[in-house]
C-alpha cells in the first residue's frame, strides 16, 4: 500500500516531450520607409476613428447578429469544454452503482438440505479506475487542449476583425457609389443640355446632324453607366444586409449622411511602427497556439511508449436482505494495482510519435508563413495608403483643370469656334476626373481599413 502511495506522489514528476519555445523570426525592427519611433496598439474599436455614426451602428449590428461570428463563438465554447475534459483526466473517476438480483438455480445441482434454489442479492458499490500520469501524457494533452482553447478564442477574434473590416469597406464602397451616382447625374444633365444645344444649332443651320447623333450617343452612354452604378449599389446594399444579419436593411443615399469627401480619413500611422505589433494579430496568435498544441502532443505520443500504471478500487456492501445492505458484515472492498507495458506493436506507437513531430513541423511552417504574410500585409497597406493620400491633391488639380476645359470647350462650340467632338472629349475627361477622385478617396479609406486589420486593430502613438 505504501508503495502505491509513493507511486501516486511521484505522478506528474516526469513530463515527456519538448517544452515550447517561441521560434525566432528574422524580422526588421520597424516597417520599411519609416524613421525609428515607438507606437502602441489602439483599443479594438478602431472603426470609430472614422467618426461616422452610421458605420458604428452597422458594425454593432453585425457583431450582434452575424452568423459567422456566432459560429466562431460556439467553437470557443466547444474548445472550453474540451479543455475542461482534458484537465479532468488528472483526477480519478468515481462511479456509484446499485443492483438487485433474484435468481433460481437448478434443483438437480443442489444437495439435499442446501440453500434455497431461489435467492435474492442486493449490492451497492462505489468504484474507481485511475491511471497515474507518471509520464505526463495527461499533462501534455491538457496543455494542448488549453492551447487549442486560446487558438479558438483568437480565431473568434479573427472572424470579428474580418467582419468589422468587411462591414467598413462595404459601407465605404456604398458611399463611394452614391458619390459616383451624383457624378453621373451631373454628367446626364450636362449631356442633355449639350443635346439640346446641338439640336438648336442644327435647326438654325449652324451645326451638322452629326453633332446631334454624337450628343445622343454620349447621353445614352452616361445613362448606361449610371444604371450599372445603381446595380452595383443594390448588390452592395444586399451584401451589407447579409453581413449585419438584417435582410430588410435599406440605406438610401440620403440616409447615409454627408458626401463621401466629408467623411474624415483616420490620421496617418506614426513613423516607425514596430514590427512587434504583429504579435497582437489574432491570426498570428492563433497560429502560434496551434504550434503550442502540436508541440505538446509530441510528449503525449512519447508517453504511450512507456508503461501505464493504474489503480483500481471498490467499496460497498452486499447482502441477501435490503435491510442488511449497510451493516458492517455486508461490507465489501477491493484494491488493485495494474501495470501495462507495450512489448510489441509493430511500430504503431513510434509511428504516432513521428506523426506528432511532423504535425509540429507543419504548425511551425504555418506560424512562420502567418508572420511573414502579416509583415507583408502591413508594409503593403502602408505604401498603398501613403500613395493614395499623395494622389488626392493631384486628382483635385486634374478635376479643376477638366472642369475648366469643359466650360471653355462648351463656350467655343456654342460660339462656333470648335467642333462638337471637342466638347465630347472634354465631357469624358471631366467625367473621368470626377470618378477618379471618388475612387481614390474610396481606395484611401479601404487602405486605412486594410492597415488597421493588418495591425490587428489600429494604433496609437506612445506617450
Amino acid at each position: 500500500m505504501k508503495r502505491l502511495l509513493l507511486v501516486a506522489l511521484l505522478a506528474g514528476c516526469t513530463t515527456l516531450g519538448p517544452d515550447y519555445e517561441r521560434p525566432e523570426m528574422a524580422l526588421p525592427a520597424a516597417y520599411p520607409d519609416a524613421a525609428p519611433a515607438q507606437a502602441e496598439p489602439l483599443a479594438p474599436r478602431w472603426w470609430q476613428d472614422f467618426g461616422d455614426a452610421r458605420l458604428d451602428e452597422l458594425v454593432a449590428a453585425a457583431r450582434a447578429a452575424n452568423s459567422d461570428l456566432r459560429l466562431a463563438a460556439a467553437r470557443v465554447q466547444e474548445a472550453e469544454g474540451l479543455a475542461r475534459e482534458a484537465g479532468a483526466a488528472y483526477y480519478p473517476e468515481v462511479l456509484a452503482g446499485a443492483s438487485a438480483v433474484r435468481n433460481r438455480v437448478s434443483r438437480e445441482t443442489e444437495p439435499p438440505g442446501g440453500a434455497p434454489i431461489e435467492r435474492t442479492q442486493y449490492q451497492a458499490l462505489a468504484s474507481t479506475n485511475f491511471e497515474i500520469d507518471f509520464w505526463g501524457r495527461y499533462a501534455r494533452t491538457a496543455e494542448a487542449a488549453r492551447a487549442n482553447l486560446l487558438g479558438a478564442r483568437y480565431a473568434h477574434a479573427v472572424v470579428d476583425l474580418t467582419l468589422t473590416g468587411a462591414v467598413a469597406q462595404t459601407y465605404f464602397a456604398l458611399r463611394a457609389l452614391d458619390a459616383q451616382l451624383t457624378v453621373f447625374d451631373e454628367a446626364l444633365r450636362l449631356r442633355a443640355d449639350s443635346l439640346a444645344i446641338a439640336r438648336a444649332r442644327l435647326d438654325a443651320g449652324l451645326a451638322a446632324e452629326l453633332d446631334v447623333y454624337q450628343a445622343q450617343a454620349a447621353l445614352a452612354d452616361a445613362q448606361v453607366q449610371r444604371r450599372e452604378a445603381a446595380r452595383s449599389r443594390a448588390l452592395l446594399e444586399r451584401q451589407l444586409a447579409t453581413l449585419t444579419g438584417r435582410l430588410d436593411l435599406s440605406l438610401p443615399a440620403q440616409v447615409l449622411g454627408p458626401d463621401l469627401f466629408a467623411l474624415p480619413v483616420p490620421p496617418a500611422p506614426p513613423a516607425g511602427l514596430p514590427s512587434a505589433l504583429l504579435e497582437r494579430r489574432p491570426d498570428i496568435r492563433a497560429a502560434e497556439q496551434q504550434l503550442v498544441a502540436a508541440n505538446a502532443l509530441i510528449g503525449a505520443a512519447r508517453a504511450a511508449l512507456f508503461p501505464s500504471i493504474s489503480l483500481t478500487g471498490a467499496l460497498g456492501g452486499q447482502s441477501a436482505e435490503l435491510s442488511d445492505l449497510l451493516s458492517s458484515g455486508a461490507r465489501i472492498w477491493s484494491l488493485g494495482f495494474g501495470l501495462t507495458l507495450p512489448i510489441f506493436d509493430a511500430g504503431r506507437r513510434s509511428a504516432r510519435v513521428e506523426q506528432a513531430e511532423a504535425r509540429r513541423e507543419q504548425a511551425l511552417a504555418t506560424y512562420q508563413r502567418a508572420v511573414e504574410s502579416g509583415f507583408r500585409e502591413v508594409a503593403d497597406a502602408l505604401v498603398s495608403l501613403e500613395q493614395a493620400a499623395a494622389s488626392e491633391a493631384e486628382l483635385r488639380t486634374r478635376r479643376a483643370a477638366a472642369r475648366g476645359a469643359l466650360e471653355l470647350s462648351t463656350l467655343r462650340y456654342e460660339s462656333g469656334y470648335s467642333p462638337y467632338l471637342e466638347v465630347l472629349d472634354a465631357q469624358r475627361t471631366a467625367n473621368d476626373a470626377e470618378l477618379a477622385l471618388v475612387r481614390n478617396r474610396l481606395a484611401r479609406l479601404a487602405f486605412s481599413v486594410d492597415l488597421m486589420k493588418a495591425l490587428g486593430g489600429g494604433w496609437r502613438e506612445a506617450n
